[in-house]
């Protein structure tokens, strides 16, 4: 398939800038393959899709305040630090984006405050920067008070304290995320609840979330796209959950496109996920299907998103673009904090 098939007109104002409250009230578009029949519920009702000794797997990756804010030492012009990830513990060195890039060159120190500054010590690429902070001890806590939560860019405003709590999900657990894995965002702890109590398991992965998320596809061949690498872990007490309900014939049931690549990608052979910890840039696309997944929950993407692309992996190209089509005509919410489908 060709990055063309995956175009369509996203109406600005169907963008969600704030999320529903609760979390479960908002839409689900239920997308049945084998009827191929598109059905509309409150999110709530996905306890209705989902069976005992079914697995729910859910992404515990945890957003940081990834934005920093600080001056150069000298010309006092204000820069912006934007954290992807760290490389050295020992040294706190990290990879980051850097804005306004002109203004950043190597040898240039950055202070946030009077006792914090980073010092820039390579160049990446032509906004990315390599920095070494002068405080190692509780650095976390730091960044949790100076740093502010990454909205994803296309919700055009200033981020809040109230989106350190929203764009998270409730079992949020490891930190290492600059974006959300958008399909969590819907649960409540009482939905999940309810869904253990019928006797569905549920079983945790992490893979954390880099910008790489929203680059969009640029080359009309999509064999031609490389993904960014991103960190995932899969223990054995979850992949042998996981395995065993496939073994028994019942369903995986997979919470956003970031666990259906961390699913996909501890496979080699076979139908079963491997424990792993490492770095994957697999990218899932037509006519590629899905060796572990038999059900997902994910919001409605951007064009041409790689995100997209996966999904369809899971739908028939035609089913899904009838499933945008309506769900632009019945003004439904598009991106991180709007509504969401179920492909069942």
């Amino acid at each position: 398939m060709k990055l063309s098939q995956f175009k369509y007109v996203l109406p600005k104002n169907l963008i969600a800038k704030v999320p529903k409250t609760p979390r479960d009230a908002c839409r689900l578009m239920v997308i049945d393959r084998e009827k191929q029949s598109l059905q509309t519920f409150k999110f709530m009702d996905i306890i209705n899709y989902v069976n005992e000794g079914d697995v729910i797997v859910l992404n515990d990756t945890k957003v940081f305040p990834a934005r920093l804010f600080g001056a150069k030492e000298k010309t006092k012009a204000k820069i912006e630090v934007f954290l992807l990830r760290q490389l050295s513990v020992v040294e706190n060195i990290w990879d980051v984006v850097v804005d306004p890039a002109r203004k950043v060159r190597i040898g240039n120190r950055i202070f946030f405050n009077k006792n914090l500054f980073c010092e820039v010590i390579d160049n990446t690429t032509s906004r990315g920067r390599i920095v070494r902070f002068n405080i190692k001890d509780d650095f976390g806590k730091i960044i949790d008070r100076l740093g502010k939560t990454p909205l994803p860019p296309y919700i055009k405003r200033e981020s809040t304290e109230k989106d350190r709590e929203t764009y998270q999900t409730v079992y949020a657990k490891n930190v290492g995320s600059v974006a959300a894995p958008a399909a969590g965002l819907h649960f409540t702890k009482e939905l999940l609840k309810k869904i253990e109590k019928k006797g569905v398991k549920i079983a945790y992965i992490t893979l954390h979330i880099g910008l790489g998320t929203f680059r969009l596809v640029e080359v009309e061949d999509l064999s031609k796209h490389r993904m960014d690498s991103e960190f995932f872990e899969i223990s054995k007490e979850n992949s042998d959950m996981i395995n065993d309900a496939i073994h028994k014939r019942k369903k995986i049931i997979s919470i956003g496109t970031s666990v259906a690549r961390a699913l996909e990608s501890s496979v080699i052979t076979g139908k079963n996920v491997r424990p792993s910890k490492g770095w994957t840039d697999k990218f899932i696309h037509p006519p590629q299907s899905m060796a572990i997944v038999h059900k997902l929950v994910t919001n409605f993407h951007t064009p041409q998103s790689t995100m997209l692309m996966l999904t369809c992996s899971m739908v028939e190209r035609d089913l899904l673009m009838k499933a945008y089509k309506k769900a632009i005509k019945d003004n439904y919410r598009f991106l991180a904090y709007g509504d969401a489908m179920i492909i069942v």
